[in-house]
């Protein structure tokens, strides 16, 4: 039996019917060819799967997709603006803060959670807002430095 759902998704708003089984991380991914949200552990371990939903970064593999009726998600893909990468992005790009890139979607979406709370986290801060997101890669500094420059720049545009 599907259920029908409306939700908005990086800022469109979106009506489907899907199975009660179907996780947010399927239906973004398949229903939608979201596939910047990453499929990893399947059990909320890894954080390869965050999205925003409703401004709290959430690990979609453990969201049915009913649950997300009514809600605001916002994925990597919705992060950008007019072809520009978010000032987040830019920094993780420039600080060399990606390797393969699988972690990079759930990492830069927990940050922009993390930043839209505290503009200007501590080291602690921000160890501990990634805490959820695994990377085999850069053993993490890369990102810390990554965000807390994209801090320092978007405080910069806010100011200006």
């Amino acid at each position: 039996m599907k259920t029908l759902i409306s939700l908005v998704v990086n800022g469109e708003s979106v009506e489907s019917a899907v199975d009660s089984n179907v996780t947010l991380l399927q239906f973004l991914r398949e229903d939608l060819g979201l596939t910047g949200t990453k499929h990893g552990c399947g059990l909320g371990d890894c954080g390869a799967c965050t999205v925003i939903m409703d401004g709290q970064p959430v690990n979609s593999c453990l969201v049915l997709a009913v649950q997300a009726n009514g809600r605001e998600i916002l994925t990597i893909e919705g992060l950008a603006e007019n072809g520009k990468l978010h000032p987040i992005q830019q920094a993780f790009v420039e600080k060399g803060a990606i390797q393969c890139g699988f972690c990079t979607p759930g990492m830069i979406l927990s940050a922009k959670a993390l930043l839209a709370e505290k503009p200007k986290p501590t080291e602690q801060e921000i160890r501990m807002a990634i805490s959820g997101n695994l990377c085999r890669c850069t053993g993490y500094q890369k990102i810390v430095e990554a965000i807390q420059e994209a801090a320092k720049s978007i405080e910069a545009t806010e100011a200006s």
